[in-house]
């Protein structure tokens, strides 16, 4: 149990009994680079630094619901790639207030943690070369450092390479 913030992301790892490590960090004013702000502000590598996207998929495992994909916020994400590692032909990226309305967080700060509703989820691959890594805590400022095995885990996510 930590102190500190509390959001819907940090009460489901609490309880999951997760153990995990909560990062706060001065936001600056500008809305877009959201993760890599956040590996610059913690002093992190951004390959560490994960950001959370919601993506439309055509066919496959969601094909009603978004697939949440969690990948190193110095990458950029292949659409192919994450169509592919849920069965779809193509994915396309969410509209931003709908990603709001889906999740219950705000842009910049969505978790993949403690979402409203528990959606497909895929990490990619490379999160499993480091003993934690570092997801948004549920608000804009606020990172949740985890160890990959346990965040898969608990979101019963997939594992795939999504990047390109």
């Amino acid at each position: 149990m930590h102190t500190g913030p509390m959001t819907p992301a940090t009460v489901a790892l609490d309880a999951a009994g997760v153990s995990y490590g909560v990062h706060e960090y001065e936001r600056g004013e500008e809305l877009r680079g959201f993760g890599v702000e956040a590996a610059e502000q913690l002093g992190l590598d951004p390959d560490q630094v994960f950001k959370t996207l919601l993506v439309r998929v055509e066919g496959g495992s969601a094909p009603n619901d978004p697939v949440v994909v969690i990948a190193p916020v110095s990458c950029s994400v292949s659409m192919k790639a994450t169509a592919g590692a849920v069965g779809g032909k193509r994915a396309t990226m969410c509209d931003p207030n709908d990603a709001e309305r889906i999740t219950g967080y705000v842009v910049g700060g969505i978790s993949p943690l403690g979402q409203r509703k528990r959606l497909v989820t895929v990490v990619d691959e490379s999160a499993e070369l480091y003993d934690e890594i570092y997801v948004s805590g549920g608000r804009r400022g606020l990172d949740i450092s985890v160890a990959p095995a346990a965040l898969i885990e608990l979101l019963d996510a997939g594992v795939a390479d999504i990047t390109g």
